[in-house]
């Protein structure tokens, strides 16, 4: 009741003379109406929505103001009838009142449209608003003001509700474009944005009827200019509003607009600069469509780049006297511009029209260096700066796209573009040079981005052009009027240069460039000092790039260098990032320097040591003195050296895992270089910090602590109790470590050498260390048996322990190992495994054919009954034959011929064999050769296809040794009746064609075609076969195939879709099971379009990709749909414009994964499955959403509202997005 008098009370004093009280009145309202509890009953609500209405009229403006505020609460408190009843008092207000109350109404009729919440609410708003509002802007007799009002309205309704309203698209297209040849142009610019929010829901026919009367209205002649401008500008905002939709109109729209841009008469500026907006939209919107005409449309930009109508470069002064009559004036106009020059935006335009088609086209790259390169550049002269910026963007944007292109090659062919761009640095560094001259400072800025965005594309371009940039960086830091902005970009340059080029190219321009750097140091604004920190240390390691000193004299630097970094280093009141640059850039110089700066160490070193202390600069510290200890000048640390170990121990433990890196690299450096002067006491401690850390939850640490812990045990002083300390706290861990599954890589070699020091520190015995190797390989009750992969690990660290130990120690071993072979009883099946890993590991690396039979004792363990005691014994006789290929080589490949049922695990003997020594590039003698490929071939038919991928892998790899034989033998053989034998030779193809280059890279390079254009082959198995093989030689050899993939992409995406041939059903009595044969292939092809999209980006043209091939894919299998969930992600952030131009029609298939649910009787797995299926589907939903910005369709939109709506989905939609 309380409450209700209160209200009673304000309402009283809102309706006073005096226009103070109802202010005060007014604003207790709002303030009522925000409380959470005001709940009006039906009386109240009809008072408050008359009185509020009322309160909009008030003549005291701060009064309706607050009166507006309080309707956009009281829309939330009222019931539905009250909020149509105040939209259609506010509707007719705004149709019938006087003027000055019309805006208010207005203002009040957009606050109700912002807050509606519930669709239903909308829905009865609109039936009451939406007549009137037609009638506001179609009725006879209507004013200018009260249209524009009412398109405004309109225009919020449809970007907001478009969806709902479909019954009144036709009415409501009808009236908008009936106002497109209003005699006003405020209502023509307000009759574009609203005709372009409806557009966005419209169905495709009320388009296509939208597109056409504007196509006609521009084929019409007669029209006045601005009425044809209008409609340019209509569709512009057409095609930006649907995007790719618009493609089926370009064939009436682009001739018509490129004739305008030429035909238009020499003052219609605006006209040109609006077509060639609406050909920039279509160009990122359409790609797929536009691409015919992608060639016309390069020349008109070009043409208009250069759109100077009223100026000639020679003339300093405009000559033209006659000023054109425009409608608007320009406010940044140069000094010799007449206002009414206008062409500068034709100019603007036509350099964001080119942009356009170089981020979305990447394939005429080559085309785009030939023809708009150098017109380009010769534009870095523009007399109108922001369209100076534009012209840089626009060259940016070239440089990138020829680094994102050619990303990973260094192919320097005549026609690839990096060569092409290597061509024009001159030109271009002379152009540039020409605008570090000007006075501008915008300009500047923009000319070394353009710079810097060269060096990263081309790291070594400006050798020999060096000289001529210096006096430009020189000028920008140290002239009075540079802004921090451009100081930083001339540093950041800086900085790329040197880091980029040879220390030699800068040794003529030390002198000029030290000055300006070092006193960029002292500048007060923390992002330059720091940027000018980083170039110093790029200044050191350019000054003295080795310590044997060579030509260049670096003393004169020394000291000016160290003062000014030491005045940043002891300075304590400043910004982290400088504080971290002066420490890493200290440590560079200790390290550079440091024989020259002996009088200061004692006092710099403690200040390094005082910033471990600081938790806000220790990681930085940790890494500085790494540096410092890794130098080749010996540095005398013996003032600080004690302390610093015992922070570094005490790093040891913390939580941050950056800083526990940091800290076990340093104290290897330290302890490699200053072992001597550290005690054995400090070495305990080290070590018992260290062994907390090995474990395989974090492999990279691991290896880093083992690796210290190596260094420790190197040293060469007796201390007992250092090897204490590891055989009780490291060796327990180690034996843990070695059991894991996912002990791999550089922390499995770390282990080896950890055992292998272990026995050469002297009180370690043999013996026992072997004993506690092998019987870590015992099942314990506990965990059960030892994993596969541990017996691997194992059996490597036994080898190296055996070689490090002497011949004596290896030879007992081997006989212990073949005496556990001969024991044939099947209770001890792991111990025999583990045995035959163990010889096989110590046969590789060591001749065993001093042990008689060896062979045969091996080969025994092909008939036990347990198939890993089998494959261990294949890999065992494999490395053994690599001990000594001249005595076992042959007595495999007699085997394979005269064994039948043993062959499978023969061939894999040979394949072991052959794989190391294609590694180690060994030769094999042709004799064996021969026989090799004969056996081989023989097998390449086998109905098995465990033996057909063995035979391709040995085949692969013997072309690496003997490329020339190998090659045209395959070739031979890809035309071969049999499809296995096809599919066999295209695999050992794949096998072939490793990372680093091998010579028969050029063997091969004229052949590919042979063997990838068998994806075109009736067989499925032969297709996914050189599927696959395209695929490696995207990965580790793209430009051997860059040739070839305009013939070959078709081909591939033929590979995606889902081939009904290929589907069958298998009869299993009760119930049919369909069986998809396709399906392994299309995986196959998408996978393979995954890695060509990282390689070979010019090539694949991603917009007639997309549709349809990526969004069938987007809908088929579940292993399907995770590549392609992973190539969208790709290429929303490669391209996003190709992506963006189809995003609504790529919503469905999305949306129905993320919905789908599993049967109620599903098995764990399924519904795991799908579990991983919708993560992978909100992932490519995120990158999606990063790249739509704010103008994507409403379909992508409503998927979004969708996700977040449902708090399953928004949970993990909110944890990936954060990933």
């Amino acid at each position: 009741m309380a409450a209700n008098l209160v209200m009673t009370g304000i309402l009283e004093k809102m309706t006073g003379k005096d226009k103070d009280y109802r202010y005060m009145a007014t604003s207790d309202l709002l303030n009522e109406l925000n409380k959470d509890s005001f709940k009006p009953d039906s009386d109240l609500e009809i008072k408050l929505s008359n009185i509020i209405i009322q309160q909009l009229d008030d003549v005291a403006g701060d009064v309706s103001g607050l009166a507006v505020k309080c309707l956009a609460l009281l829309v939330k408190k009222v019931s539905e009838a009250r909020i149509v009843e105040m939209a259609n008092k506010l509707c007719d207000k705004l149709l019938n009142a006087k003027d000055q109350h019309r805006d208010i109404a207005s203002i009040a009729v957009k606050t109700i449209v912002a807050e509606v919440a519930t669709q239903s609410l909308a829905q009865s708003i609109l039936v009451v608003v939406t007549p009137q509002l037609i009638k506001g802007i179609t009725g006879p007799g209507m004013s200018t003001e009260i249209k524009c009002e009412c398109l405004d309205i309109l225009c919020d309704i449809l970007h907001k509700f478009g969806n709902i309203m479909v019954a009144d698209h036709e009415l409501l297209l009808g009236a908008l474009l009936s106002q497109l040849n209003s005699n006003q142009a405020s209502v023509r610019k307000k009759t574009v944005s609203c005709i372009a929010s409806l557009a966005s829901s419209l169905s495709d026919d009320l388009l296509a009827k939208a597109t056409i009367e504007v196509v006609q209205n521009l084929r019409s002649k007669g029209k006045k200019s601005e009425m044809t401008r209008t409609n340019i500008q209509m569709i512009g905002a057409l095609s930006r509003a649907v995007g790719y939709r618009f493609g089926p109109h370009l064939g009436d729209t682009v001739p018509v607009l490129i004739n305008y841009c030429t035909s238009a008469s020499e003052n219609d500026e605006e006209l040109r600069e609006y077509s060639l907006q609406a050909l920039e939209s279509f160009l990122l919107r359409c790609p797929r469509d536009i691409s015919s005409y992608c060639d016309e449309i390069l020349h008109l930009s070009l043409e208009y780049l250069n759109y100077d109508p009223n100026f000639t470069d020679n003339m300093e002064e405009d000559s033209n006297e006659e000023s054109h009559e425009e409608e608007e004036d320009d406010e940044s106009a140069n000094e010799y511009t007449d206002d009414e020059d206008v062409s500068w935006k034709v100019r603007r335009a036509a350099a964001k029209c080119l942009a356009a088609l170089i981020v979305s086209r990447p394939e005429l790259l080559s085309k785009l260096y030939e023809e708009a390169c150098p017109k380009l550049i010769d534009r870095f002269k523009e007399r109108e700066e922001n369209v100076k910026m534009d012209v840089f963007n626009t060259f940016i944007e070239l440089l990138r796209q020829t680094g994102n292109v050619t990303k990973g090659q260094n192919d320097m062919n005549e026609l690839s573009p990096r060569w092409l761009l290597k061509q024009e640095v001159p030109k271009i560094v002379r152009s540039i040079n020409r605008q570090l001259r000007e006075k501008s400072i915008k300009t500047k800025v923009g000319a070394f981005s353009v710079l810097k965005e060269l060096v990263v594309v081309l790291p070594d371009c400006l050798a020999d052009l060096i000289g001529s940039l210096i006096p430009g960086i020189e000028k920008a830091l140290s002239d009075k009027s540079s802004t921090s902005n451009l100081k930083i970009e001339a540093l950041i340059f800086t900085r790329l240069v040197l880091a980029s080029h040879s220390p030699p190219v800068f040794h003529p321009h030390i002198e000029a460039l030290s000055g300006p750097v070092l006193s960029a140091v002292g500048e007060r604004y923390y992002k330059v000092t720091a940027e000018a920190l980083r170039v110093c240390g790029e200044v050191v390691r350019v000054v003295r790039p080795n310590t044997e000193g060579f030509g260049f004299d670096f003393k004169a630097y020394v000291q000016p260098i160290y003062n000014a970094i030491m005045s940043r280093l002891t300075n304590q009141d400043q910004d982290q990032e400088v504080k971290e640059c002066a420490i890493s850039c200290m440590g560079l110089v200790v390290a550079t320097f440091g024989d020259s700066l002996s009088a200061e160490l004692p006092t710099c070193l403690p200040v390094l040591v005082d910033r471990m202390g600081n938790e806000i600069t220790r990681l930085t510290a940790v890494k500085a003195f790494a540096v410092i200890s890794a130098s080749p000048l010996q540095i005398d640390l013996s003032c600080v050296l004690e302390h610093v170990i015992t922070e570094l121990t005490g790093f040891l433990r913390k939580a941050n895992r950056a800083l526990r890196q940091a800290t076990l690299g340093t104290l290897n450096s330290l302890i490699v270089a200053y072992g001597d002067s550290i005690g054995p006491s400090a070495y305990e401690v080290i070590i018992v910090e260290l062994s907390a850390l090995i474990s395989d939850s974090d492999l990279h640490m691991t290896a880093l602590a083992l690796e210290l812990c190596c260094t420790l045990m190197a040293d060469r002083r007796p201390s007992p109790n250092v090897g204490l300390a590891v055989r009780n706290k490291v060796l327990p861990q180690a034996l843990i470590l070695i059991k894991s599954s996912l002990l791999q890589g550089q922390a499995l070699l770390a282990l080896q050498n950890f055992f292998a020091a272990l026995v050469y520190s002297a009180n370690t015995s043999f013996d026992a260390l072997l004993d506690s190797l092998l019987s870590s390989a015992k099942p314990s009750p506990q965990s059960g048996g030892v994993a596969k992969q541990a017996l691997y690990s194992i059996a490597q660290c036994v080898a190296v322990l055996c070689l490090a130990a002497g011949d004596q120690k290896c030879l007992s071993t081997v006989e212990m190992l073949t005496e556990i072979l001969k024991d044939d009883s099947s209770t001890n099946s792991a111990k025999q495994h583990l045995a035959l890993l163990c010889l096989g590991e110590i046969g590789r690396r060591k001749d065993l054919s001093s042990h008689v039979h060896i062979e045969n004792i091996v080969i025994e363990s092909f008939q036990s009954p347990f198939e890993e005691i089998k494959s261990a014994a294949s890999y065992a006789l494999g490395n053994i034959a690599v001990g000594n290929l001249s005595k076992y080589l042959p007595f495999i490949l007699d085997q394979i011929d005269n064994q039948q049922k043993k062959q499978y695990l023969l061939l894999h003997s040979l394949k072991e064999v052959i794989v190391r020594q294609s590694v180690d590039k060994a030769e094999f003698q042709d004799s064996s050769v021969e026989k090799i490929l004969k056996l081989l071939f023989n097998h390449c038919e086998s109905e098995e296809e465990g033996v057909r991928n063995v035979v391709a892998e040995c085949l692969g790899k013997v072309a690496l040794i003997e490329p020339a034989k190998l090659v045209p033998a395959l070739k031979v053989r890809t035309t071969s009746s049999a499809a296995f034998t096809r599919a066999t030779v295209v695999i050992a193809v794949k096998y072939s064609i490793v990372e680093r280059p091998e010579k028969i890279d050029e063997i091969i390079h004229p052949e590919i075609s042979s063997f990838l254009m068998l994806i075109k082959d009736h067989d499925r198995h032969v297709r996914r076969a050189a599927v696959l093989a395209l695929s490696t030689f995207a990965h580790n050899k793209p430009n051997l195939i860059k040739g070839l993939l305009s013939e070959l992409l078709p081909l591939l995406y033929d590979q995606t879709i889902v081939k009904q041939e290929l589907i069958r059903t298998v009869d299993l009595g009760p119930f049919k099971h369909i069986v998809d044969d396709g399906l392994e292939l299309r995986k196959a092809a998408f996978e393979c379009v995954d890695t060509l999209l990282d390689s070979c980006l010019d090539q694949v043209n991603p917009s007639s990709f997309i549709v349809p091939y990526l969004k069938s894919g987007l809908d088929d299998h579940y292993d399907v749909k995770m590549p392609c969930h992973l190539i969208l992600s790709k290429l929303a952030e490669k391209c996003p414009s190709a992506v963006l131009a189809v995003l609504d029609s790529l919503v469905d298939p999305l949306q129905k994964t993320i919905n789908f649910k599993p049967k109620q009787d599903a098995v764990k797995q399924e519904v795991d499955r799908n579990e991983d299926m919708i993560r992978s589907a909100l992932r490519a939903i995120a990158s999606l959403n990063r790249i739509s910005g704010g103008d994507c369709g409403l379909k992508f939109k409503s998927l979004m509202t969708e996700i977040s709506r449902s708090p399953a989905l928004w949970e993990k939609y909110y944890s990936i997005r954060n990933e």
